[in-house]
C-alpha cells in the first residue's frame, strides 16, 4: 500500500488529528487510567488531544499522512518546540476542566507528573506519534519521526518523548533515543511512562 507524502496539518484538521490520536491510543494503560469508562474515553481523550494539538500547531509542528484513498488521516506526529519560550495553552485550566468532567483529578495528576519530569535543556518534544490501528506496521510512525529528526540533526537540536509501553521503547531505541534517568515516571495507579532522549 502506498501512502501520500507527509504534509503539515491544516488548522481545520486539528480536531480530526485529536480524534485519530484518541482512536490510536484507546487501549493504552495511561488512557485507561485517565478515562476508565469505555463509553467516555474516545470523546474525552479526543478533546484533550485536540486541545494540546492546537497549541502544537502554533508552537511546534503537526505533521500528517493521509489515507491512500483520501478519506481521512492515517498517521500524525505532534511536536512542541522547547528551544524557545512558549505560553501555556490559552484558558488551559478552564478548558481542561470542561472536557475532563468527573476525571479532572486524573488529568491534573498527569500534568503534574509530566511537569515534574520534563527536561530543562532546549529540545523538541514528540508529544504524540499516532497511527490508525488499521494502518500500523507500514512504517508510517518511523517515517514521520525521521523527517523531523533529520531537520533537528542539522541544527544539533535534541528530541525528547515519553514512551507508553515497552514495545514503543524498542521502536524509539531503534530511532536513536536512549533511556533517561530516571527512566520510569508513574501515574498514581502505577501506570508507567518511560522518558527518552535523542541527542
Amino acid at each position: 500500500m502506498t501512502f501520500p507524502d507527509i504534509r503539515p496539518a491544516r488548522d481545520e484538521e486539528i480536531p480530526a488529528v485529536g480524534h485519530l490520536i484518541s482512536h490510536s491510543f484507546f487501549d493504552l494503560d495511561a488512557n485507561n487510567y485517565l478515562v476508565p469508562s469505555l463509553d467516555d474515553r474516545l470523546k474525552v481523550m479526543a478533546d484533550f488531544f485536540t486541545l494540546l494539538t492546537e497549541h502544537a500547531q502554533k508552537y511546534g509542528r503537526v505533521d500528517v499522512i493521509d489515507l491512500p484513498d483520501g478519506g481521512g488521516l492515517a498517521a500524525t506526529a505532534v511536536w512542541f518546540d522547547y528551544t524557545k519560550e512558549s505560553p501555556e495553552p490559552e484558558a488551559y485550566e478552564e478548558r481542561l476542566k470542561a472536557l475532563a468532567g468527573e476525571y479532572i483529578e486524573r488529568f491534573v495528576a498527569l500534568d503534574l507528573l509530566f511537569e515534574k519530569h520534563h527536561p530543562h535543556d532546549p529540545h523538541w518534544h514528540l508529544a504524540f506519534l499516532a497511527v490508525h490501528p488499521d494502518h500500523q506496521e507500514h512504517g508510517l510512525g518511523s517515517k514521520l519521526m525521521t523527517r523531523t529528526h533529520e531537520e533537528l540533526e542539522k541544527t544539533g537540536t535534541p528530541a525528547y518523548l515519553e514512551a507508553t509501553n515497552h514495545n514503543n521503547v524498542r521502536l524509539y531505541r531503534r530511532s536513536g533515543y536512549v533511556d533517561m534517568e530516571p527512566f520510569e515516571m508513574l501515574l498514581p495507579d502505577g501506570t508507567p511512562f518511560y522518558r527518552m532522549w535523542r541527542a
